[in-house]
């Protein structure tokens, strides 16, 4: 049986999240077929922290309180996934001396310094950046958009960039057809529209800006992708997204 569209969705939000995905029958797609549909994955995440955010807001609790506990359902969504993914890149690139040590740093469990800082920087700029979206009621918008444009621009490092590993799941992900990585492009500049035109370009060219400071980084430090850098690039194009919207509202 050949994989439809919904065995691609399927897989989406099983690679990205940990949400309910279903089964899938027959054939499973190849993981970069599902490319396009992984801004969807950023809606469902983005949608049940603004659920959450809205239900705090609703009985009463502060901006900061709702703000804080809407990224911790995203964190919960996603089993933490791309966290992680950035505080190995932040031990690797920060404690290993060549490019063997710092992929073998990444491919360790334990967490290091670097790690600890990298990921208290990337919840304390969504926390803040939240809390002044949910204080001006833009929350919701600003969620589903950055959640879904920040995985949006993964599908083409996985194209464009070469496998630092001949294993693991960066390797596993890569693509050479840029069919599905430009969909999924578009379909995360589609999620910020409702934010404004000029607002949705500026936020859009800042989360691909922050994402290819991420891929010269990783060339340049390991001489590719990992699973860890895919992570890594997506909490940094969404802390990069709530800096600019914090700086707006």
């Amino acid at each position: 049986m050949t994989p439809s569209r919904s065995d691609e969705v399927r897989l989406a939000v099983m690679l990205l999240s940990r949400l309910p995905a279903g089964q899938i029958r027959g054939e499973p797609p190849a993981m970069a077929a599902s490319f396009w549909a992984w801004p969807l994955v950023g809606i469902a995440v983005g949608a049940l922290g603004s659920v959450v955010c809205w239900l705090a807001l609703g009985i009463g609790a502060p901006p900061t309180i709702a703000a804080l506990l809407a990224v911790t359902a995203g964190v919960l969504a996603t089993g933490a996934m791309h966290e992680d993914g950035l505080a190995d890149l932040a031990d690797g690139f920060g404690g290993g001396r060549d490019r063997e040590r710092k992929l073998e740093i990444m491919r360790d469990s334990r967490i290091g310094s670097y790690g600890v800082i990298a990921l208290l920087l990337a919840f304390g700029l969504r926390w803040v950046g939240l809390s002044v979206a949910a204080g001006t009621g833009g929350a919701t918008l600003a969620l589903i958009g950055l959640a879904a444009a920040s995985r949006a621009v993964l599908p083409a490092a996985l194209v464009l960039m070469p496998a630092a590993r001949s294993d693991g799941l960066g390797y596993a992900a890569r693509g050479d057809d840029m069919r599905p990585a430009l969909a999924a492009a578009g379909l995360g500049f589609f999620c910020l529209m409702p934010l404004g035109l000029g607002t949705a370009l500026t936020v859009a060219i800042v989360v691909a800006i922050a994402s290819l400071a991420v891929a010269v980084l990783a060339l340049r430090q390991i001489g590719g992708q990992t699973g860890d850098v895919m992570g890594a690039m997506q909490q940094v194009a969404e802390c990069a997204g709530w800096v600019i919207l914090a700086s707006a509202l």
